[in-house]
């Protein structure tokens, strides 16, 4: 594979582009998009530039490509923020010119289906970011949460080591984003469990890879952007869950078929997000998302005891679909020390 390289980023009072390479959701739900540009120009300093997909519903994937074109070719955009996920992307790929991106890398902020664009990237030798979507990270109710924010700002602006820490607090319920009282307190939050670790007895350090397990499954599905599995040797593999809630025989089987693709075992570390439990389609309580998350952690544990024997793991790392969300490099340097019980990224 290419080494990877960091793009330069951005400063501010720049520029950077706000697209919608997956699902316009925008045109459809603009309370939390105002709010998320609002915070982009107040919080972050940077001026957002919307493209003509950003609010587009039933756009192309052609034309969800030129925007991607249009952001990562004009020098006057020194980063691209997806607004949102999604259930498509993978439909984009195809259409990506890879001689542009490459020839004009810069850093990318998504995660949900973006992983789609994550993975993209990566082949293609550029770090990108998995978190900080616009419509959720930046246009939360209330207001930002500051481990969110101060890792988003540190990923955003600064190029080194940043160490990352369990949340005290954490949450998976929703409010209706059409109603605008949603917008007038923060969501409601209860007590995190620390990290969790398994054979946390030595350091690892490696670029990472990973992102959301359904859409990696969609991607291995489709044979796209997935190279051999000796390319990821050595690598630190993060995965998380979206708001789907897979169940735990699902998240084993997608892990089982890694592990009979050779991938597995490739890894020897593994990051896995504090899984989301709790849906519009699936409003688990305290006990049934304690559960859920008790039982997708045994289902990791049982494919890495069958697969990946001596990975080590750590869970419940505030990765992905969850609040507060980090930001975690992709193909970026993370070190993973067991020993010390620590987790440092490089941005």
């Amino acid at each position: 594979m290419t080494p990877s390289r960091y793009p330069a980023k951005p400063r501010p009072g720049d520029r950077v582009a706000v697209l919608s390479p997956s699902s316009g959701l925008p045109g459809l739900l603009p309370l939390p998009h105002e709010l998320g540009l609002r915070r982009i120009r107040e919080d972050f300093g940077l001026e957002p530039v919307e493209y003509p997909c950003t609010r587009k519903m039933g756009s192309t994937p052609q034309e969800r490509a030129a925007d991607l074109h249009a952001a990562f070719a004009d020098p006057e955009i020194k980063a691209v923020i997806a607004s949102i996920g999604g259930d498509d992307q993978i439909t984009v790929l195809p259409h990506l010119d890879r001689e542009l991106l490459r020839a004009n890398p810069k850093p990318f902020f998504g995660y949900s289906d973006n992983t789609n664009l994550l993975v993209f990237l990566d082949n293609l030798g550029i770090v990108g970011y998995h978190g900080g979507s616009v419509m959720v990270e930046l246009g939360r109710p209330g207001a930002l949460h500051p481990q969110t924010a101060e890792s988003l700002r540190a990923a955003l602006f600064t190029h080194g080591a940043y160490e990352l820490t369990p949340a005290k607090e954490s949450g998976s319920t929703n409010r209706d984003w059409r109603d605008p009282r949603t917008f007038e307190q923060e969501p409601d939050l209860l007590p995190a469990d620390d990290w969790s670790w398994h054979h946390a007895d030595r350091v690892v350090e490696g670029a990472s890879w990973g992102g959301n397990l359904e859409i990696l499954a969609w991607m291995l599905m489709a044979d796209r952007e997935i190279q051999p599995p000796e390319a990821y040797e050595g690598r630190v593999l993060f995965l998380e869950t979206s708001e789907e809630l897979p169940g735990a025989d699902e998240v084993y089987r997608i892990l089982r078929n890694m592990g009979e693709r050779g991938l597995l075992r490739r890894f020897p570390a593994l990051l896995m997000g504090r899984a989301k439990n709790w849906s519009f389609d699936k409003p688990l309580d305290a006990e049934a998302g304690a559960l859920y998350r008790r039982e997708q952690r045994e289902a990791v544990l049982r494919a890495l005891a069958e697969y990946a024997p001596d990975t080590m793991a750590v869970f419940d790392v505030d990765c992905g679909h969850t609040d507060p969300q980090v930001v975690i490099p992709y193909g970026g340097v993370i070190r993973v020390d067991g020993v010390a019980r620590r987790i440092v990224v490089t941005y």
